[in-house]
């Protein structure tokens, strides 16, 4: 019998949300190779956690796949050189969040020799495996940065029956993950066999929005092609209604357990993967090369030509856009990520890290100045947030510093999804004030 009742195929309906235009101008557009910039930087802090010490000190010479940054703290992740080349500096950056790092600056020499450690894993336990997907430097690919080797081991890891292949990019412009499911979809297959093996779970869910159609047909295949009678693969078609790719949304909505505030995936028995962190999976066990290289989406209406791209982890944005062409306006806003959750950057001298996906560049055609106005008590981010929150106070309890009140209406619970902001038609900066909210409640405790 099948381990989905009729009940739980039911794609269930969450509150709140917003209907974006989806703007996937680059969808049918195959990812390019970006050949490595002259000089590249790596910020020691490119996941949540403990972040690097530089493993490497100015004049050593570095080869691709080589360790560059390290930690002994659980919670962290190697950082690899994505070049061959010469280290000329360790300085610092501040990153959009606010924090200082420590960034190694390597000089590339155009010969990509490859180090001597890249050779594939011997992985044949549980704990090879989590030792692997270490060791490849391996964190959240759909944006948030969280070592993987974490999720994969929880600490109630025999309470896991549900594993989730996201593939929802939800946010406008960008369509990195689609063409990772396009393009590498046998990848999908070897790291999800992986995964299944070595968790031991009976149910994988591969999560995708309806309306994207060849990707649907990619997942079906897939689905098929590793479905057995004891473990069962399935492909959940999500409405088109953000923010369905986020965590707590696309838990629910494809197994209709909700996570309280503070709780994990593994708190209600699954375990959430982004498409592209299974198919490195597979080509880490294959080649031994770590994650040195990002697909991204560079789009917006700045950009002269939008593409997907393969860069280079640690280029930088201006290497980036130059590649693609230039830009063909004056850029007003940049962001590193979707024009949702991303992050906004100052200029175009950051690097592309591990988790970023993509980089949209706005002119003052879609991103026109605004001036903020009074709330206008008219409820709509009440309406369209999708954890239920009240953001006018949560707003003005972190203006007045009550950090009580915060967390009593539950600050924690906000995902950065950015309905809110989006939904004012005051145009107040919701979402920003939430995110200080969040962080002046973790400091506090």
């Amino acid at each position: 019998m099948s381990l989905l009742t009729k009940w739980q195929q039911r794609v269930r309906l969450t509150r709140g949300g917003a209907h974006l235009p989806h703007r996937r101008y680059t969808a049918g557009m195959d990812t390019v190779q970006m050949p490595p910039p002259a000089r590249l930087y790596f910020p020691m802090q490119q996941h949540i956690g403990a972040p690097c010490t530089p493993t490497v000190k100015v004049g050593d010479t570095v080869a691709v796949g080589q360790v560059i940054g390290d930690s002994d703290q659980y919670v962290s992740a190697p950082i690899h050189s994505s070049v061959s080349g010469v280290v000329t500096d360790i300085t610092k950056m501040t990153l959009p969040s606010g924090a200082v790092t420590d960034v190694v600056v390597v000089d590339a020499d155009g010969e990509q020799r490859i180090a001597p450690t890249v050779k594939p894993p011997v992985v044949h336990t549980f704990e090879d495996f989590i030792r692997a997907v270490k060791e490849s430097g391996l964190v959240g690919l759909g944006g948030a940065g969280f070592p993987t080797h974490i999720k994969l081991n929880p600490k109630n890891r025999d309470a896991i029956d549900t594993v989730i292949i996201n593939v929802a990019e939800c946010e406008p412009y960008v369509t990195s993950d689609y063409r990772e499911v396009l393009e590498n979809s046998w990848d999908i297959v070897s790291g999800l066999q992986t995964v299944m093996e070595f968790l031991e779970v009976p149910r994988v869910l591969i999560a995708i929005e309806r309306d994207r159609y060849k990707a649907v047909s990619e997942m079906q295949k897939i689905a098929q092609s590793v479905d057995t009678p004891d473990r069962e693969v399935r492909v959940v078609r999500l409405r088109t209604r953000y923010p369905q790719g986020a965590e707590k949304v696309l838990i629910y909505t494809c197994t209709g357990r909700k996570m309280a505030a503070g709780q994990l995936p593994a708190d209600v028995g699954c375990v959430v993967l982004n498409a592209a962190s299974v198919a490195h999976i597979a080509r880490y066990l294959k080649t031994g090369m770590p994650l040195v290289q990002k697909r991204i989406t560079l789009d917006g209406s700045a950009i002269a030509h939008p593409k997907n791209i393969f860069v280079p982890v640690g280029a930088l944005v201006r290497d980036v856009i130059a590649f693609a062409g230039g830009t063909r306006a004056p850029i007003t806003r940049l962001i590193n990520g979707g024009p949702m959750m991303g992050g906004t950057l100052i200029d175009e001298d950051f690097p592309i890290m591990k988790a970023s996906k993509a980089i949209v560049a706005f002119s003052e055609v879609d991103c026109p100045p605004v001036e903020s106005g009074n709330c206008l008590r008219c409820g709509k981010c009440i309406q369209h947030c999708p954890m239920g929150l009240e953001p006018p106070l949560l707003v003005a309890a972190y203006k007045a510093g009550d950090v009580a009140t915060l967390q009593k209406r539950q600050i924690d619970a906000c995902m950065d999804c950015g309905c809110c902001t989006y939904s004012c038609p005051a145009h107040r900066p919701l979402a920003e004030h939430l995110r200080l909210a969040k962080a002046l409640a973790r400091r506090r405790r």
